[in-house]
C-alpha cells in the first residue's frame, strides 16, 4: 500500500488532534461519550492511530501520563515524522498559553524525539546530539532531548553507546527501574525483563538501580560492571575479567563461559520469542559453555540435549522447559 501523502497543514492538524485527545482522555471528567468519540476518531484512519501512539510515547517518556492501555499502532512513518513530535506535542497543548516554551523551559517536554529499532540484524545509529549507538538484535530505544539532559529509554535488548561529550547536558540511559548517567563515555547496557547489566569501557558513569531512591548512584570506572534487577536497593559492582565477553554481541556472538543454566538462560532468552525455563533448581545448576551465533540461538536450545544431560518439554503456555535426565541409581 502506498504511503498516504498529506500537506504539512493536514499532518499538523492530525498531530494537534492526537495531542488534544491524549490530554482529554486523562482528565477526571472525561465522559463516556467523549471516549467513544475518541475511539471513532482513532479507528477512522491508521494515521490517526499512529499519531496518537506517538503522542502517548512522548508523554510517557516525559513521565507525564500513566502507561497506555491502547494497543500500539504499527509504525510506518519516516524519521522526519518522529522528529517533529516533540515540538508538536508542546505546541498542541492548546489549553496552556506558551505551552511549548514553558514545557521546554521547565524540562517537561523534549525539543526532539527519535525512536530506533533493530530487527534480525545489528544496527548502528547516530543520535541528534552526535552520540553513536550500536543496537543488538531485537533491541529498541527512544531518544529525547530535554533542556537539562539528553535521555535514552532502552525499551528492550542491548545497546553500546559512544556518548558525545557535553558536561552541561548529561546523557541519561533509563533501563528497567534504574538509570546510567554520563557526560561523555563508552559503555554497554544489556537488559532482559527487569535485569540490567552495565559494562564500562571508557570514562566514568553513575549507575542507579532505583531512580526513586535519593542520590545519583554508584560510580563505575573503566573495566567495571554493574548489575541490578527490579527491587534492588543498589547495584552489584564487580571488576570485569580480561576475557570478559559482554561485548561479543557486536561481532554477532554469544559467549557462555561455563555458566549454570539459571545464569545462562537470561542471556539466551534475550534472543528467543518464547523464553525457555528450567524445570527445577537441580537443572538450573547444570553448566553450559561455548560460542554461538546470535542469529542461531534457536538451534542452540534444541541442541542442548546433545551436549548436556537434559531433555526438552513444553509447558501449558508453549514455552520450552529444560529438564535434567534422571540420575542413574548407584550400582550395588
Amino acid at each position: 500500500m502506498s504511503e498516504q501523502i498529506l500537506s504539512e497543514a493536514e499532518y499538523d492538524a492530525i498531530t494537534q488532534a492526537a495531542a488534544q485527545w491524549c490530554m482529554r482522555l486523562h482528565e477526571p471528567d472525561c465522559s463516556d461519550a467523549e471516549r467513544l468519540a475518541f475511539q471513532r476518531w482513532h479507528d477512522a484512519d491508521p494515521l490517526h492511530a499512529l499519531e496518537y501512539q506517538a503522542m502517548r510515547e512522548i508523554w510517557e517518556v516525559a513521565d507525564q501520563l500513566p502507561p497506555t492501555t491502547l494497543a500500539p499502532a504499527p509504525f510506518q512513518g519516516t524519521r522526519r515524522a518522529w522528529q517533529r513530535y516533540g515540538v508538536a506535542a508542546a505546541i498542541a497543548l492548546c489549553a496552556l498559553p506558551l505551552a511549548a516554551y514553558s514545557g521546554w523551559e521547565l524540562g517537561w517536554l523534549p525539543s526532539s524525539y527519535e525512536r530506533f529499532e533493530a530487527g534480525d540484524s545489528l544496527r548502528s545509529v547516530t543520535l541528534a546530539d552526535g552520540s553513536e549507538v550500536e543496537l543488538n538484535l531485537g533491541s529498541s530505544l527512544v531518544y529525547s532531548n530535554y533542556k537539562d539532559q539528553r535521555r535514552v529509554t532502552l525499551k528492550k535488548g542491548e545497546a553500546f553507546f559512544k556518548v558525545s561529550h557535553d558536561s552541561h547536558h548529561p546523557f541519561v540511559v533509563k533501563a528497567a527501574n534504574g538509570q546510567v548517567k554520563v557526560t561523555g563515555t563508552q559503555f554497554n547496557v544489556w537488559m532482559y525483563e527487569d535485569q540490567v547489566r552495565v559494562t564500562l569501557l571508557q570514562g566514568s558513569v553513575l549507575v542507579s538501580s532505583n531512580t526513586a531512591l535519593p542520590g545519583e548512584g554508584f560510580r563505575l570506572e573503566p573495566g567495571m560492571q554493574a548489575r541490578y534487577k527490579g527491587g534492588d536497593y543498589e547495584p552489584r559492582i564487580s571488576q570485569t575479567h580480561s576475557n570478559d565477553s559482554s561485548l561479543a554481541w557486536r561481532n554477532g556472538k554469544l559467549v557462555l563461559d561455563n555458566l549454570p543454566l539459571n545464569e545462562a538462560l537470561p542471556l539466551i532468552n534475550r534472543y528467543l520469542e518464547m523464553p525457555a525455563q528450567v524445570a527445577d533448581s537441580r537443572t538450573g545448576q547444570i553448566r553450559v559453555g561455548g560460542i554461538y551465533d546470535t542469529r542461531e540461538i534457536k538451534s542452540l536450545l534444541t541442541s542442548l540435549p546433545k551436549v548436556l544431560p537434559v531433555y526438552l518439554t513444553r509447558n501449558r503456555d508453549g514455552n520450552p522447559v529444560i529438564n535434567s535426565l534422571p540420575q542413574s541409581p548407584p550400582k550395588s
